[in-house]
């Protein structure tokens, strides 16, 4: 258990990084390139995690899941076939994909956008893609031998290289009045900031090949359909996932066109809420993405080796965490999310919108674990169907209520908060059929409670704006962690775990 909490806890300090540095990129942003070219940005970022998603086809967890299993079963001397058979299946995916994706370029900014400013860093996003999906292949490799350091560093890596290159070369390239080569110069450091994090897992990945040069089968490929298996029903869930995101902005476009917003203006308007509110909201997602990415390995041993204790204690210590974390975000984010965006942003409008989505929210911090635990227990194809029907529910809500001339943004708002609910929920339900894990909706009661508590008593009792942004939201931690200490979602055991694992990491 040490193991799985030493690996979580690594790679959540990491996150931490990686998304603190990823607030600074996008202040950065913002500030240098302006809100109509972080609108053109943000349109084509979609777009580009489609295509990433049809080259990968999910791959990399495939390796994650079948490289733990190996290990579990004292068969490390095939990991090596492993690799050589993903990187097989990625060359030909990657061979039909991205001749497609280049066609589809001028049809997706120009039709579907109505945005030409858009094709250009369409491209370079596309450009993209091949780099990506080397880090994928070696990503799962590490996280299917529990050696998350080298993930984790490299995403620190990019974000850093990110944020030197937007402030520092971004400024000389900027062209006034061009928005189209504005948003492709910053995908075009998307670009070199994810080749420089790959390079660093490349190095990484070859001086562990070499220690274990000898116990590995020279030649041959691991069987492609234990890998499809694993890879198929995962990139189902994952392409449609990225599919849905790469047709909201459309969507969004669209609908707000036919409430009578301009594309210009509705383009703007998406940047501000998918570039600024969305990823305020996700900030504290650290922990549970963490746990996700621990999870498909850790889980995946422990049911193999049948252990089921192990697989119970590993799932209910994850979701107890996220959940954890859902309530606190959650519980600041209800209170102080709108001032948060108008300071740390510089963003009037649209910043209301974080007293709806704050509480929606909580369940998407529940919601990478989930999914990874559906998929560690064989459940891929059920995963796979829960995030179709919180999809589709997500953008027939969104067109339905953004047309709406009274509604507008409000309702694509809504529409981003009901898909979240939707896939959530069915997540739970499914997992909750499986009795080996002993997971059901109670576990998450008590800890909403506790958030809904916190929102309506902490301005009662203490009453908010009276001592400064950071003393309010710790004010406002304080306080739920105060409510979630009497209703035994914190525990005294915990800490004294924690302080056992820190001193054994001395």
């Amino acid at each position: 258990m040490s193991s799985f909490i030493r690996g979580t806890v690594i790679l959540t300090f990491a996150v931490f990084m990686t998304k603190l540095l990823g607030f600074v990129y996008r202040i950065q942003f913002m500030r240098v390139a302006g809100e109509e070219a972080v609108g053109v940005y943000m349109t084509a970022y979609p777009a580009f995690i489609f295509f990433l998603s049809l080259v990968q086809l999910g791959i990399p967890i495939a390796i994650a899941k079948v490289i733990a299993e190996l290990t579990a079963k004292g068969q490390s001397a095939r990991f090596a076939q492993v690799m050589r058979s993903s990187v097989l299946l990625t060359i030909i995916t990657g061979l039909i994909f991205l001749p497609l994706s280049i066609l589809f370029v001028p049809f997706l900014s120009n039709t579907l956008l109505g945005n030409p400013a858009a094709s250009v860093t369409l491209f370079v996003g596309i450009a993209i893609v091949p780099i990506a999906a080397v880090g994928g292949i070696i990503r799962g490799y590490f996280q299917g031998i529990a050696r998350l350091e080298e993930t984790a560093w490299s995403q620190v890596i990019e974000q850093i290289v990110r944020i030197g290159l937007i402030t520092w070369m971004l400024p000389y390239f900027l062209t006034d009045g061009s928005i189209a080569l504005n948003a492709a110069y910053a995908m075009g450091i998307t670009l070199l900031a994810e080749a420089v994090s790959v390079l660093y897992l490349w190095i990484k990945f070859k001086k562990q090949q070499k220690k274990t040069a000898s116990l590995q089968s020279k030649d041959g490929l691991y069987p492609v359909n234990p890998l499809l298996a694993v890879a198929l029903p995962s990139s189902g869930s994952r392409l449609f996932g990225s599919f849905t995101w790469f047709l909201e902005p459309i969507i969004f476009i669209r609908a707000l066109a036919v409430s009578g917003l301009t594309a210009a203006a509705a383009t703007s308007l998406y940047g501000v809420i998918s570039g600024v509110l969305i990823p305020l909201l996700l900030f504290p997602q650290f922990i549970p993405y963490a746990l996700s990415v621990v999870l498909v390995p850790a889980v995946s041993g422990a049911s193999a080796a049948g252990n089921i204790k192990k697989l119970q204690e590993r799932i209910h210590l994850s979701l107890r965490l996220s959940a954890l974390t859902g309530a606190f975000a959650a519980a600041v984010f209800f209170v102080h999310g709108k001032e948060m965006a108008e300071t740390l942003f510089h963003v009037k409008q649209g910043a209301s919108y974080m007293v709806v989505l704050a509480p929606i929210f909580f369940f998407y911090y529940i919601q990478s674990p989930l999914f990874s635990i559906l998929q560690a227990t064989d459940e891929a194809k059920a995963a796979m169907m829960n995030s179709v029907y919180g999809g589709i529910a997500k953008l027939l809500v969104m067109f339905v209520l953004a047309s709406q001339p009274g509604l507008q943004e409000t309702g694509a708002i809504v529409a981003i908060g009901f898909g979240v609910l939707i896939t959530s929920f069915l997540h739970i339900a499914t997992l909750r059929r499986n009795r080996k894990t002993a997971t059901g909706f109670t576990m998450f009661v008590l800890p909403y409670a506790s958030f809904i508590i916190t929102a309506v008593l902490r301005p009662i009792f203490i009453p908010t704006g009276g001592y400064g942004l950071i003393a309010d939201c710790s004010i406002t931690a304080l306080f739920l962690a105060v409510v979630l200490f009497f209703t035994g979602q914190i525990r005294g055991e915990d800490f004294r775990h924690f302080r056992k694992l820190a001193v054994r990491q001395r």
